[in-house]
This record gives C-alpha cells, structure tokens and sequence, in this order.
C-alpha cells in the first residue's frame, strides 16, 4: 500500500526552512571563520563548530529558532585561553564546560541565568567589543597585537604612524576600511541585492578586489578539515588539576551559558512560535560543547546575528538550523580551497563591524538618565575587562550588582515627631540592616537626652540582628541617663499576635 502523501504535506514548512538555512548558512560561514582566526585557532576549526552547532544542538529541544555557533563574544577568551594554555588544552576546556552545562541544565538551572544583572551581561558585552575592536585593528594594519586588553588600546598610535610609510599596511588597511563601508552601507542596497548577506557580500568584493588587483595582503591559511581536527590529547587532561584551566572553565561556562540564555530571551521576543525551555536549551548548548572538545574545536553559544537572520528570512522549526549545519559541512569537505583566498584584514573587518554593535553607546547614554547606578555597573564591568581580563571583570560587575541591590534593599526612613513637649517619637520604616545602621545611630543620638523617646519599629520589613543589637545597646545608654525607659514597639510577626510595645 502506497501513501499519497506528498513531501509538502509531510513537511508543510520544508520550503521556508530550507531558504531560511541557505540565508543562515551564508551569514555564518565568514563569521564561524573570523572568529576562528581571531581567536589564533585553524580557520576550520570555526566551521567545525558551526557544524556541530547545526546538526548536533540544532536536532536537540529547547530554542527551536535559536541558531549556535562560535561567537565573537567568546573570542577574547579564547585567545586567551589558547596563548597560556595551548590548542592542545582548549578541547578539554570546552570538553568539561560542556559537561558542567549538561550538569546544570539538567539540575534545572538554565533559568537562574534570567537572573544576573542585565548591565553586567551588558558590559560584559561592552567589554569584549572593545577589546575585539583594539585587537582586530593591529591584522588591519598588518602588525601583531599585544597580548592584554590595555597594550592593544595603548599601542593602536604607534601602528597607525607606523602604517603611514609601509604599503603592505595601507593596503591591508583599506581592505579592512572597504569591508567595514560594505557591512554599514549595505542597507541601503536596492532589496534584490540585499538578498545576499551583507557579511557575505563584504567578503566576497574584498576577496574579489585583493584578487584582481594582486593587493599585498594576508590570506586564511588552510590546514583541511581533518588536518585541523585534533582531539585533545589524554596528556591534556592533567591540566585540569591546576587553578588557571579550573577558572577558564568556569569563565567559558558561565560566559556561554548566560550569552545562549540572553539570546534565547531575545529571539522569543522575534517570533510567536514555541518559547525557549531554559534548561532544555543549557543541555543543548552544553551537548554541543562537549562535541566541540572532543574534537578540539572552538566553544560554542546560542548567536543572536544568526538567530534574528534565521527568524527574518522565514524559519518556521529547527530543521532551518540542522540545515545550516549540513550546508558547512559540505563546504568544508567540498570547497576547502576557497578559504585560502579570503583576506585576514577583510575578517578583522567583519570582527570590527560586530564588536562595535557590542558596545551599547546609546543604550548607555539612555541608562544614564534613567538608572545612574546600573549605568556605572555597566561602565565599570566593561572596563575591567580591558584593563584586567574577562574572568575578573565578569566578577567585579557581579559584585557591583550585588551591592548595589543589598544598598537599595536596605532602604529605610525615619521620622522624627517632636511636638515640643512630652515624648518624642521616632518611627523607622523599610528594612534596617546594617548598611544603612551609622544613619540610624546618628540621628537617634541627636535626639535629647532629657526627654523619653518612644521608637516605633512596626513599619520595618525586615530588622537585622547588627540592628537589632545596636538599637538596644542605644537605648540602654538612653535610658541610662536618668530619663524614663525608651519605649519600643517591634514589627508584628507575619500570622502571629499583633506587634506591641516593650520597655527597653
């Protein structure tokens, strides 16, 4: 018995994924091989990632639009990462922060991560765009970067006047500048041609032009696929007993996780389809790093540039991703070749255009008006990492944010009432702790001393035990001084008797 079901019926959105996936393919192949390069790994190694990324998170559940890849937003990490550690040890890296997701997601802590700080994640961004901007700019002007986030901002002067005189510089520097003028003006391009990704396009003339007119550039050196797969090796896993390859892994791990998990929140806002299962998709990503380090590859996170290019051009299920996938794959295996023609300045190019979008200018200015203190946390976080490096200026902002909520929880007001003759009131209300305890002192030991004072504390929320303490100890020495006892009317107790006044 033959079925009269037709292909269409069986897979009514096939036609929409599948130009969807071709759209997603062509925006992600010049950046899966950017961010490779940028990171001082195998140009491969990026469209091994991407690959992964596709076929293998692509089939599992969680955020059926969301598309994964390498990002640029890891990209500073793991040119850190491979400079101190070697490529030998970045698969294991990936390889264990991949398992510590799978752990967590399965643990049902993928929605925890809705809960850190939006302007740590933010400035975390921030951070990194600057630092991918400063880097990016030395294979522009054909000279090496330095190592930290700093040397490169300190030493951009000097290789631009160095570039002045060098023509193997200039004319690396105007195939970096044309590539950046493609991606912003390619807006305004007439529809039909906009078509054609805009990273796509700006390549593709850069490589073009860097062709015909012989430019004295440098080009992506290529190892093929199975050349540049190298799993790591059982040597490598010793390094797992020391401090620095224990903190880079936490540092890919919670980076990648919150990066996925912010972009998964942002897709769902693109479309009207299923929402993400926050854990479902921390076990995704985290399946796809541990692909990624067993085959030594680049870590991988969930990529918004990807993720909106896939809702607008139609996706309506996960297939659009799985094909992504399988359309990197065939170029890898296939056309190979091709990568050794495309130049590096016209990728630095690519990594410029998408740190920039990193920096939020705007956003920041607008946060200033609004929230002065998330504005700083924001500011503070991005420069830490410049100055310092990820890892660390990851944890100064969150230590910001933690701060910054404890101050704004430990509001609290007091009223003095003073009627000028018999007691003076005093009434606290908010929550007392200790941040806000030498306010509280000071304005209590400026009452006088020659009048009873009546404290009325049922408007607290909360009263902490160094507030507590101090509160009777003050009133004690008030007592003390010959007047009558200061009496205290405590908060009631959630469901229990209404709050009364003691005598201290």
């Amino acid at each position: 018995m033959t079925s009269d079901r037709s292909p269409t019926s069986r897979f009514p959105h096939l036609r929409h994924d599948f130009a969807a996936s071709l759209v997603v393919f062509l925006v992600a192949l010049p950046l899966c091989v950017g961010v490779a390069v940028a990171s001082g790994v195998p140009a491969e190694l990026g469209l091994v990632t991407g690959i992964v990324g596709g076929i293998v998170t692509g089939l599992m559940r969680g955020s059926s639009l969301q598309v994964s890849g390498p990002a640029a937003g890891m990209t500073v990490l793991v040119f850190e990462a491979v400079k101190e550690f070697g490529l030998p040890v970045l698969g294991v890296i990936v390889l264990a922060a991949g398992l510590l997701q799978v752990a967590m997601g399965a643990l049902g802590l993928g929605r925890w991560f809705r809960a850190i700080s939006v302007s740590v994640v933010e400035g975390m961004l921030a951070g990194i765009g600057l630092v991918l901007i400063a880097g990016q700019l030395f294979p522009a002007l054909a000279a090496k970067a330095p190592d930290s986030g700093l040397g490169k901002i300190a030493g951009l002067p000097r290789a631009f006047l160095d570039a002045l005189g060098d023509g193997k510089a200039l004319a690396s520097l105007a195939v970096c500048a044309g590539t950046v003028a493609v991606l912003v003006l390619w807006k305004l391009v007439p529809a039909r041609v906009r078509a054609l990704p805009g990273p796509l396009a700006a390549v593709g003339l850069a490589t073009l032009a860097a062709y015909l007119l012989s430019l004295p550039v440098a080009t992506v050196e290529v190892k093929g696929l199975l050349g540049s797969v190298q799993p790591p090796p059982v040597s490598a896993f010793g390094e797992l007993a020391g401090v620095g390859v224990l903190g880079t892994i936490v540092a890919f791990t919670l980076i990648a996780s919150a990066e996925s998990l912010f972009s998964a929140a942002a897709v769902d806002r693109l479309h009207s389809g299923p929402r993400t299962r926050y854990d479902r998709e921390l076990i995704a990503q985290g399946t796809g790093n541990t692909v990624c380090g067993l085959l030594g590859a680049l870590p991988m996170t969930a990529v918004i540039v990807r993720s909106a290019a896939n809702v607008q051009a139609g996706a309506r299920t996960k297939a659009s991703r799985v094909l992504h996938g399988v359309w990197l794959l065939l170029f890898a295996a296939l056309l190979p070749g091709v990568l050794a023609y495309i130049p590096i300045p016209a990728l630095a190019g690519i990594l410029i255009h998408s740190g920039a979008k990193l920096v939020p200018v705007r956003a920041l200015a607008a946060l200033w008006r609004e929230n002065r203190g998330e504005a700083l946390i924001l500011a503070v976080t991005a420069v830490s990492i410049v100055a310092v490096s990820m890892f660390e200026g990851v944890l100064i902002g969150l230590a910001l944010a933690v701060v910054k909520t404890a101050w704004e929880a430990s509001h609290i007001r007091l009223e003095v009432v003073d009627k000028g003759a018999g007691p003076v009131e005093a009434r606290l209300s908010g929550n007392a702790t200790f941040l806000r305890l030498p306010r509280i002192l000071d304005s209590l030991e400026s009452l006088p001393e020659d009048r009873p004072v009546r404290i009325d504390l049922s408007g607290l929320h909360h009263l902490d035990h160094a507030c507590r303490t101090a509160l009777e100890n003050w009133a004690e020495r008030h007592s003390a001084a010959g007047t009558e006892p200061v009496q205290v009317t405590i908060p009631a107790a959630r469901g229990h008797e209404p709050a009364k006044a003691r005598t201290a």
